[in-house]
């Protein structure tokens, strides 16, 4: 069969008898208490093992280490994939550390407004070095136009002494426009006007001794890293991270699926380094002595080609990536035997975070792996947020559900009951030190009890087994309630409709608090049609109980989501309110009483 040739996929389900190919995890070792009241309070019997906290000092040791052996990789103008060594970084990382030290104040804050490349990482662990706070912000920001209200709410926050951007007149603008006046680096300063200092130079300042002071003094438990929220429900909040909460998040992984995932092996990423998972991959290869491969691709048109390129290029045994992402792989691969092969070849876990993986692409993907291999692939999350710093809880067992699996080590998950589902609550080490200047919202954030409410809703896939580990079953922003006070399980129902309708659409949003009846608007996929689309939605209804969760009509949407007016984030999560919001026409027509021909009853 040729690479481009259509792959045939099996009529049963014999792919389910496969085995799964091998990968080393945490055992299965569960603490459940459950309180009076029906909280339940889940833990592992795992020990928590720490790592060095001083995470440039941890990187730097690695670095003596490994000397020339590769730690970055990112393709140059010819295609090709240039290294660079675990020494040359360190040489940057101290040189950077030196001129921090020499020209901002301590405790300043080094705003990183860039994609993925060797430049970021140098700077992000002088910044750890030195005590210069760490301030990773979407690219999005600087090019959304318009009166840049994320980067102008950001900039407000958090003040920053020094800003790190790629070459682009749209950043310069865009510093111009809100009347930057912090002191401005970059790979190319002509883009920026007189004052830029070159990112180059910074690496060759000459260390000396007090790099070394600056960090054996560090102050692990300060602030140390500023991370954005989504900003999925409106501007994002400034989380502040201690140096302390990320060590602890990197020793969690280690912890769960260290030795499967492979950090000191060959990886291949894409996912942005201002965003929890895409860091946190940063940070375990570069201490853990892995060679990272920067993916310039990600899963939007004209992009996700980048990534397909590289993983045909590349075999590796770890892949991280969001829900997205991954249905675009498979379809891709449905296409593609080369390809299919070339990423299953060493694969022994694959990833998943940002949000919840819809059954039938999990499905597919298996299919796959045992048409390559034979063996079906250990899929696990990432499941955290930004205020855990990054996953810690994660699948590390044997399972075909997809889900939230179970605490790492170190990891209190508290289940407070909410009808038959449970809020999740967590406390651990790697808790954020609260929002910045926001001590309301840091304080509605925290239950008496010390535990970060997540704002999830799971279940258990099997109450009498909790070693079946949990399902994420739904958020309460996502949630709403109808005219009737009938409430909407928005999170789930919307997964239930994309594999319901997983060959017609891309995505959706469901429609809308305080109707009388729920609406939806989806973007179709190429081919698909209303009537076509209404005719499975009518199929989708039968089985549903209660208006709650039957769709009476459907539009289809032609504008893609958009980044510039926040709804869609990096991640290619949706923001379901704020669709809604910037459409009110389309949402209105949605419930008329005599809809356009392009709304469809079902």
């Amino acid at each position: 069969m040729s690479a481009t040739g259509s792959l045939e996929r099996p009529a049963d389900e014999s792919w389910r008898q496969a085995p799964f190919r091998h990968a080393e995890f945490l055992p299965v070792d569960l603490d459940l208490r459950e309180d009076a009241d029906g909280t339940i309070r889940l833990t592992t019997n795992a020990p928590y093992e720490p790592i060095d906290s001083n995470l440039a000092r941890a990187f730097l040791t690695t670095a003596a280490r490994l000397g020339d052996a590769p730690a970055l990789a990112e393709k140059g103008a010819d295609g090709e994939w240039e290294y660079t060594s675990f020494a040359e970084l360190a040489r940057d990382v101290r040189g950077a550390a030196q001129w921090m030290l020499d020209t901002l104040p301590r405790g300043g804050v080094l705003v990183l407004m860039a994609e993925n490349s060797v430049a970021v990482a140098a700077l992000s662990f002088a910044a750890f070095a030195t005590g210069t706070i760490l301030c990773p912000v979407s690219p999005a920001y600087g090019i959304a136009g318009g009166d840049h209200a994320r980067l102008r709410h950001v900039f407000d926050r958090v003040r920053p002494a020094a800003i790190y951007c790629d070459p682009r007149a749209a950043y310069a603008k865009a510093l111009e426009d809100i009347g930057c006046e912090a002191t401005i680096i970059s790979s190319d300063p002509s883009v920026f006007g007189e004052g830029t200092v070159a990112v180059a130079d910074i690496f060759r300042t000459k260390a000396t001794d007090a790099v070394d002071t600056a960090i054996e003094g560090a102050d692990t438990e300060a602030a140390a890293q500023y991370m954005m929220t989504s900003g999925s429900t409106g501007l994002p909040k400034v989380v502040q991270q201690s140096l302390t909460a990320l060590a602890a998040n990197t020793a969690q992984g280690l912890g769960l699926i260290g030795r499967a995932a492979g950090w000191d092996d060959i990886m291949l990423d894409w996912l942005p380094w201002h965003h929890a998972a895409g860091a946190s991959v940063l940070r375990a290869g570069l201490t853990q002595g892995g060679t990272l491969h920067i993916d310039a691709g990600k899963p939007a048109p004209g992009l996700f080609e980048k990534s397909i390129a590289n993983l045909r290029d590349i075999s590796v045994p770890y892949f991280n990536n969001v829900p997205l992402g991954y249905a675009m792989l498979v379809e891709a691969m449905d296409k593609d035997t080369e390809l299919r092969d070339t990423f299953f070849a060493k694969m022994r876990l694959m990833l998943y975070g940002g949000a919840g993986l819809p059954q039938h692409v999990y499905d597919k993907l298996q299919r796959h792996a045992v048409a390559a291999t034979g063996h079906r692939i250990h899929m696990t999350t990432g499941y955290g947020m930004t205020e855990t710093v990054s996953g810690c809880c994660a699948i590390h067992f044997e399972t075909d559900k997809v889900g939230i699996g179970l605490p790492g080590p170190g990891v209190e998950l508290k289940l407070v009951p909410t009808g038959d589902r449970y809020e999740a609550r967590m406390r651990g080490p790697m808790l954020m030190i609260g929002y910045l200047d926001e001590p309301e919202k840091t304080a509605a954030a925290f239950d008496e009890e010390g535990y970060y409410r997540t704002g999830d809703m799971v279940v258990f896939h099997d109450r009498d087994d909790p070693a079946q580990g949990l399902a994420f079953a739904g958020r309460m922003a996502e949630e709403f309630k109808l005219s009737n006070g009938t409430w909407v399980y928005g999170g789930q129902l919307r997964e239930q409709l994309l594999k319901a309708l997983s060959d017609d659409i891309a995505e959706l949003v469901l429609a809308d608090d305080g109707r009388p009846f729920l609406g939806m608007l989806a973007w179709p996929k190429p081919g698909a049609t209303l009537d076509g689309i209404a005719a499975k939605l009518a199929e989708f209804n039968q089985d549903q109980h209660g208006g709650s969760a039957k769709i009476r009509r459907v539009r289809l949407l032609e504008k893609p989501a958009s980044a510039n007016d926040h709804e869609i984030s990096d991640k290619g999560t949706i923001n379901r309110r704020a669709v809604l919001d910037n459409r009110t026409h389309t949402v209105d027509a949605l419930f008329a009483d005599e809809p356009p021909a392009d709304v469809r009853q079902v």
